[in-house]
């Protein structure tokens, strides 16, 4: 790793967040987010995330106290703050009859049991919320929506940066009103869920460069790029562009450190990563993910699945089976778009690779 002094990664968010280089892990969540690949990127001097919008109150405070006991450096806590699309009792049992009738031939074919009418859901997020203002972690991001001035207010008393999520241009305008420090342009190639709010995920997939610059010119605070990013060439275009940091979500998820499966790292690192597709059918909610015969039949699937989480429970016996039955191209392994230049397998060597290749183009 170089050892001279880069000017690139000494700016408004470096100095604001604590770290050494303005390069922030994608903070993973549904148990892909892990305290080891999140030290790792924060020892290095960027940002790790862990993703906690399915853990527990308690299950937060463990994993806090798990990472601080292996960095001191800051990290990424981010949550949800709508965790699910549910509108009423009668509305989600007709969702269930319809994704019943269209996802029955591949419980059929793995011969599983279609999962019956889910329980109610519970949002956690306002109890989440507490243990945020009591574990005051340095750095605090949140998708899917806005939270209130009030709250952010305290956020900031308590010596948390605040990072907020935007898909649209709209949406990075209503972030800044609330007092946010800072934006997180996801851009259309983005792997995982579509954070939309404003406006329907569909019709917010507005691609990363072009998010970056609509934004840099209506607003006043830091923006972060994620989406399409995944080496020193990505970072250098994104800074050129007026970023003052990058996301990287695909490339770090693909790393030994991660929680994804092994299957799911051996489809980033394949020719079937060439192809994603964003689809509702497996969670509910817009994501993008590795294209394979379930989202290719079932693609259109938008008013045939459950809202989010509950396609995500009822998904998820067939999901089992078919990883047991080595049926992969009945499962969605999450992706972004730029997943086929994926080299390191390491975090902390795609880590020491994207300061060199940086520093490099930017110096």
């Amino acid at each position: 790793m170089k050892t001279n002094t880069i000017m690139w990664n000494k700016n408004r968010i470096t100095e604001l967040l604590g770290i050494e280089y303005p390069i922030l892990q994608g903070p993973f969540g549904g148990g892909l987010s892990t305290v080891e690949l999140t030290t790792t990127v924060s020892n290095l001097g960027g940002l790790g995330g862990f993703g906690a919008y399915t853990l527990s109150p308690q299950e937060i405070y463990d994993t806090h106290r798990a990472i601080q006991s292996k960095t001191d450096k800051p990290y990424n806590l981010n949550l949800w703050v709508s965790d699910h699309d549910i509108i009423n009792e009668e509305h989600t049992k007709e969702q269930y009859q319809k994704a019943v009738e269209t996802f029955k031939p591949y419980f059929d074919l793995l011969q599983t049991d279609i999962p019956s009418t889910p329980l109610p859901f519970e949002s956690r997020f306002q109890n989440q919320l507490e243990v945020v203002l009591d574990i005051k972690p340095k750095v605090f991001s949140f998708m899917f929506g806005l939270l209130g001035e009030n709250l952010i207010e305290d956020l900031h008393r308590q010596g948390t940066v605040v990072l907020g999520n935007a898909t649209t241009l709209d949406e990075a305008i209503a972030l800044e009103k609330t007092g946010v420090d800072v934006i997180v342009a996801s851009g259309f190639e983005s792997g995982g869920h579509r954070p939309s709010f404003l406006d329907s995920a569909e019709f917010s997939v507005t691609g990363t460069f072009s998010l970056i610059q609509l934004i840099k010119d209506k607003v006043k605070i830091p923006v972060v790029a994620a989406g399409g990013i995944a080496n020193g060439r990505g970072i250098a275009g994104a800074f050129k562009l007026g970023a003052d940091a990058v996301q990287i979500g695909t490339a770090f998820l693909a790393t030994e450190e991660s929680g994804a499966l092994p299957i799911h790292k051996e489809f980033l690192f394949s020719e079937a990563a060439r192809s994603t597709t964003l689809t509702r059918a497996y969670t509910g909610r817009l994501g993008r993910g590795i294209t394979t015969k379930i989202t290719r039949d079932v693609l259109a699937a938008t008013e045939k699945t459950l809202p989010f989480p509950l396609q995500t429970h009822f998904m998820g016996a067939l999901r089992k089976a078919a990883l047991e039955q080595q049926k992969n191209d009945l499962v969605f392994f999450w992706s972004g778009q730029i997943a086929p230049l994926l080299k390191h397998k390491k975090a902390s060597a795609l880590m020491r690779s994207l300061i060199e290749e940086a520093s490099e183009l930017l110096q």
